[in-house]
C-alpha cells in the first residue's frame, strides 16, 4: 500500500540519516587526525575538535558522548606533541573550549536521553489508548465482511477523537462510527466512553435507539467528571458533542441505521452509490437539549446481498485537493474495483490520499461492510496509518 509504503521509506531515510550522523564524530576526529599527521599539518585544526562531543550527543547517550570528548582530548594530546606545541597557549585554550563543550554535551545527552524514554512511554500509552478506541475489526463478523482504515492527520499520531467498532450479537451485526468535536486527551476520552458504552449495551439492549441512549448516558457522565483544566476555555465544554451513526445488520437482507448529526452512510450497489440519510435529523450526543418529540426512531434500508455500506467521519468528505475541491467520495466509490472489502477500501484510501496530496487537514476513518454472498471470508487487513 503506498501510503504504508511512504512510511517504511521514510523510516529507512531516517535510519539512514541516523547512521551518518552518529559516524560524524569519529569522522571529523579522524580528519583531524590525518591532518595533524601529514605533510598538510600546518593547517589549523585545533578548533575542529570541539564540536566532536556535541555531535555525538545528538544520536549518543552520555556514556558515548563522554567516550567521544575522550577521544577527542587524546587527538588534541597527539596532535600537540607531534607539533611540540606543548606551553603555547593554543594547546591550553583549545583543551578549555574541550572540556566545556564535553561537559554540556555530556550533560544535553542525558537529557535528550531521559526524554526520549519519557516519549516511547507516551507512544506505549497512545498505543494502548488506540487498542481500546480503534481496536482491529475481524474480516468476518456474522453475515458481513467486514474491513476498516484509519488515517491520522498529523504524523506520528495514534489516535484523535475518529471512533469506531463492530461487534457480532444475538439481534446481528453492529456497528458504530463516530466523531469526536474537539482535539486532545478530552476528545480521546470522549471516543473512549461512547464506544464503551457500545460495546457493553449492544449485547443486552433489544432496540438500537436503546444503544444510542446509553452511549449518550456514558458521554454525559464523561462530561461531568471532565476536568476543565483539559479545556481551553469553560465554553469549550458546553461546545463538546460527538456526532455518531449506528448501524445493525440483521440475518435478514436489511440495514437499521440510526445517525445523531453524523455524515450519511453510503450504499453502493452494483456501481451505483447513494447516500441513507436520516429522514428526521437529529442532534449529535451532548447536545440532548435539541432533542424534541418523537422518541428516536430505526430507519430501516435494503441491504442485499454483494451490497456494501460505507461508514465514514467527515474527515474524508472534507478532504481538499490544492484546487480547494472536496473529496468527491461516491464518485469515487462508483469507480473503483476491488473483490474483497479489504481491497476495495485500500483503494478507496489510496484515492483519498491522493486528492488531498498526501497530507489531510482532518483525521479520517472508514469502515466498510459488504452482505456476505456465501460462507467464506476474505483475510484480514485492517491499517493505521498516519500521513506523511
Amino acid at each position: 500500500m503506498r501510503c504504508m509504503r511512504s512510511g517504511r521509506r521514510a523510516s529507512g531515510r531516517s535510519q539512514t540519516l541516523f547512521a551518518v550522523t552518529r559516524c560524524l564524530p569519529f569522522l571529523v576526529l579522524a580528519t583531524v587526525l590525518g591532518i595533524e599527521l601529514s605533510p598538510a599539518h600546518v593547517v589549523y585544526t585545533g578548533p575542529l575538535l570541539s564540536p566532536a562531543p556535541a555531535l555525538a550527543a545528538v544520536t549518543m547517550g552520555p556514556v558515548g558522548t563522554g567516550g567521544v570528548a575522550g577521544l577527542a582530548g587524546v587527538v588534541s594530546a597527539i596532535t600537540a606533541t607531534h607539533n611540540h606545541a606543548w606551553g603555547s597557549q593554543q594547546v591550553y585554550a583549545n583543551l578549555l573550549a574541550l572540556l566545556v563543550v564535553a561537559v554540556a554535551s555530556v550533560a544535553t545527552s542525558a537529557v535528550r536521553v531521559r526524554r526520549d524514554r519519557e516519549l516511547t512511554r507516551v507512544r506505549r500509552i497512545a498505543e494502548v489508548s488506540q487498542n481500546v478506541v480503534l481496536r482491529p475489526l475481524p474480516a468476518r463478523l456474522g453475515a458481513v465482511n467486514t474491513a476498516s482504515v484509519y488515517l491520522a492527520a498529523e504524523r506520528g499520531a495514534r489516535i484523535g477523537g475518529d471512533l469506531y467498532e463492530a461487534m457480532c450479537t444475538r439481534y446481528g451485526v453492529r456497528l458504530i462510527v463516530g466523531d469526536v468535536r474537539g482535539k486532545g486527551l478530552a476528545a480521546v476520552r470522549s471516543a473512549a466512553a461512547v464506544v464503551g458504552a457500545f460495546r457493553e449495551a449492544v449485547h443486552y439492549e433489544t432496540d438500537l435507539a436503546e444503544v444510542m441512549r446509553r452511549c449518550a448516558a456514558a458521554l454525559a457522565r464523561e462530561y461531568e467528571l471532565l476536568d476543565r483544566s483539559q479545556l481551553r476555555d469553560a465554553r469549550e465544554l458546553e461546545e463538546q458533542f460527538v456526532t455518531v451513526v449506528l448501524a445493525q445488520v440483521p440475518d435478514e437482507s436489511m440495514v437499521q441505521l440510526i445517525n445523531r448529526g453524523h455524515p450519511p452512510p453510503l450504499m453502493m450497489r452494483r456501481r451505483e452509490v447513494r447516500a441513507l440519510g436520516p429522514v428526521r435529523p437529529l442532534p449529535p450526543l451532548g447536545l440532548e437539549e435539541f432533542l424534541t418529540p418523537p422518541p428516536i426512531g430505526v430507519e430501516t434500508f435494503p441491504f442485499l446481498p454483494g451490497d456494501r455500506l460505507l461508514l465514514h467521519t467527515d474527515g474524508v468528505i472534507e478532504a481538499r485537493n490544492r484546487r480547494d475541491e472536496f473529496f468527491p467520495l461516491a464518485r469515487t466509490m462508483a469507480t473503483l474495483d476491488g473483490t474483497t472489502p479489504a481491497e476495495y477500501l485500500d483503494r478507496l484510501r489510496q484515492a483519498l490520499v491522493r486528492h488531498a496530496g498526501g497530507r489531510l487537514a482532518d483525521d479520517a476513518a472508514m469502515v466498510l461492510v459488504e452482505r456476505a454472498a456465501d460462507g467464506t471470508a476474505p483475510p484480514a487487513r485492517v491499517d493505521h496509518v498516519g500521513m506523511d
